[in-house]
């Protein structure tokens, strides 16, 4: 690996879609990609298991994740920020 490549990690912008668990939150990020024949855009949804260590997040806040190593079977991010506060 380049010293570039190793201080670069993953983040991705979304919602707190679930906080029901101990430490850990749902996000589901939104991507909008153009169909290969056509160029309309199709809007994609993924959903990922952050960390959130301090049980801070609710439910419809916009939050910054950023990868980690693995941290259990499906959680793979962390959370860094939270962007945006629900209402």
């Amino acid at each position: 690996m380049s010293a570039e490549q190793q201080g670069s990690k993953k983040t991705r912008v979304g919602l707190v879609v679930s906080n029901k668990m101990d430490k850990s939150i749902v996000v589901q990020s939104t991507t909008m990609t153009p169909h290969k024949l056509y160029g309309k855009y199709i809007r994609s949804q993924t959903k990922c298991m952050a960390h959130d260590p301090e049980n801070l997040c609710n439910v419809g806040d916009r939050v910054l994740v950023e990868e980690c190593r693995p941290l259990s079977r499906r959680k793979r991010w962390r959370l860094r920020a939270i962007l945006e506060k629900a209402v």
